[in-house]
């Protein structure tokens, strides 16, 4: 029986003139941090007046809106905004709605009349399909939606719509901040590497293989529950641990980024992904490709970044 043991690891040591300068240009508080003296700024959320001054009570970044001043917390629970792509989980059905978890500070609604019916039909909802809806989603089930409205209690009002949208199959489930999930035009991408993602801006992220085909006609309420391959299993437990890994150092989800840190981890087994001085490397490598993309640079090989890599110190 091979037993692995680790010694403490030699950590590079951090500037703390440059972690207060990167706060500076950031516009980064924590508690108790002074914003300003001026008494003509309004105060906003994560803000309180102390003697005449607007003093930071949340660590994160300074927001201003003419004369409103608020702070944007680092790590929060998931605030909805109309657009949004979620992914959720069903945790009861009511009249005419389901209940679902969203990471929000409060349960997320799905109304009946917010989904497809079977077969696309396009109809008012009857008591026939009220009394069918555990037949769609039930208690325990993952769905991918889109925020529709926000309630005036904060709440979210889902819908799904959309074909793209639906009850959620076979895959792995990866919890996230949402502070971290990069907002774009699109959050369904399909990796070459073999396998397919969801970012959800709530900070849930879904892995799972790419499908061959869709069936229009199952409405988004289709789960295909064939055998999956073992290459295919690889593959998703990779980009989990490669997603794990990012998040670790507060790295931008999003498609790049992720396929980045998938391609530099290649050299490496799955297992030992999330080892300090792996995750440290990754996280080098990942920055390195990003920095050349922002730069309009062509790189040259996922290669060249590791080898450029290999002198960076965990």
């Amino acid at each position: 029986m091979a037993v692995e043991m680790r010694l403490p690891a030699v950590h590079k040591p951090i500037s703390l003139a440059a972690s207060q300068s990167n706060r500076d240009d950031k516009h980064l508080v924590v508690p108790g941090d002074v914003i300003t003296s001026d008494t003509g700024f309004m105060r906003g959320h994560g803000t309180y007046m102390d003697e005449d001054r607007l003093t930071a009570s949340v660590a994160g970044e300074v927001e201003r809106v003419n004369k409103l001043i608020c702070v944007r917390p680092l790590k929060t629970r998931y605030n909805g905004e109309v657009g949004d792509v979620v992914i959720g989980r069903i945790t009861e059905v009511q009249q005419k709605r389901w209940k679902v978890e969203t990471n929000s500070r409060l349960d997320s609604v799905l109304l009946l009349s917010s989904v497809n019916l079977p077969g696309g039909e396009l109809r008012r909802r009857s008591a026939q399909d009220e009394l069918a809806m555990r037949d769609y989603l039930q208690e325990g089930d993952l769905i991918s939606a889109e925020v529709q409205s926000i309630f005036s209690d904060g709440a979210l009002s889902l819908h799904t719509r959309s074909l793209k949208y639906g009850k959620l199959g076979q895959g792995v489930l990866v919890l996230v901040s949402p502070s971290i999930v990069k907002r774009q035009k699109t959050h369904f991408h399909n990796l070459p590497c073999g396998a397919s993602i969801i970012l959800g801006n709530n900070g849930y992220v879904w892995l799972y293989p790419t499908p061959g085909h869709q069936d229009e006609e199952a409405g988004g309420y289709y789960t295909s529950m064939e055998p999956v391959s073992l290459s295919d299993r690889e593959v998703i437990s990779r980009l989990r641990n490669c997603l794990l890994a990012l998040a670790a150092h507060k790295v931008l989800l999003y498609d790049t980024s992720v396929l980045y840190c998938y391609e530099a981890s290649l050299t490496h087994q799955i297992k030992d992904i999330l080892k300090p001085e792996i995750i440290g490397r990754a996280r080098c490598v990942t920055s390195r490709a990003q920095l050349a993309c922002a730069n309009m640079a062509v790189p040259a090989t996922t290669n060249d970044y590791k080898k450029s890599a290999e002198s960076y110190e965990t």
